[in-house]
């Protein structure tokens, strides 16, 4: 137990799980009026679309899979993809707390038309239209493909990179297209990643990365 321990040590920064998560639960409780609407022209111009539900909820295990496998498998891939996912979802929680927002364009669901009609509408009874922005499911699913992309263990594995770059397309595009975020949501949340990126894997990540080489080869 205790070689199991010093071996995955590093599992302590999913502890950031025990602030996230009351602080989001604080925001759906309280934000229920009185916030700011999301909303720009081109959100008019998409269609509601329940089949995307799939990639929708495929967030889930795209997400909590990469973190598990760069938790076994490269710790230093770990440490970088937390950094820019925990970072992010910190700093959306900062202005969701002080930036109140919301949408109001969800549109009426008849869960009897399918099965995936009916899990959205699940997912509109349990999921509040408040805290969207800026989009968590779109920021997560970029840090997740860009740590895929910075992987040495998968960057020979074409087809997985190619996949992850189709997972982190569809759930980006499901946002919109459940009318669960605006246009703006998912724009704020690229934003939001090609400045952390950066600060993740700019010219310190760089540095390391040549160091180890050297290093390697003498």
């Amino acid at each position: 137990m205790k070689q199991f321990l010093a071996k995955y040590k590093h599992a302590w920064v999913l502890l950031y799980g025990f602030i996230y998560l009351p602080w989001f639960s604080y925001l759906e409780r309280t934000v229920t009026k009185n916030y700011h609407i999301m909303h720009v022209s081109m959100d008019d111009y998409i269609p509601f679309n329940e089949y995307f539900i799939i990639p929708y909820l495929i967030w889930f295990f795209y997400v909590s899979g990469a973190i598990l496998y760069f938790f076994f498998q490269e710790k230093g891939s770990y440490y970088r993809l937390c950094f820019f996912l925990f970072t992010g979802m910190t700093i959306s929680l900062i202005i969701c707390t002080i930036f109140p927002n919301g949408t109001d364009f969800r549109p009426m669901i008849d869960p009897d038309k399918n099965v995936f009609s009916w899990i959205v509408s699940a997912l509109y009874r349990t999921d509040t239209c408040t805290n969207v922005f800026p989009s968590i499911h779109v920021y997560n699913s970029i840090g997740v493909h860009i740590a895929v992309m910075h992987s040495e263990r998968l960057k020979n594995h074409h087809w997985l990179r190619i996949g992850s770059f189709i997972a982190m397309t569809s759930i980006c595009l499901s946002t919109v297209f459940l009318k669960q975020h605006s246009v703006i949501d998912g724009f704020a949340s690229i934003a939001m990643a090609y400045c952390l990126y950066g600060m993740t894997y700019g010219k310190a990540y760089g540095y390391s990365r040549r160091k180890a080489a050297e290093k390697a080869l003498g």
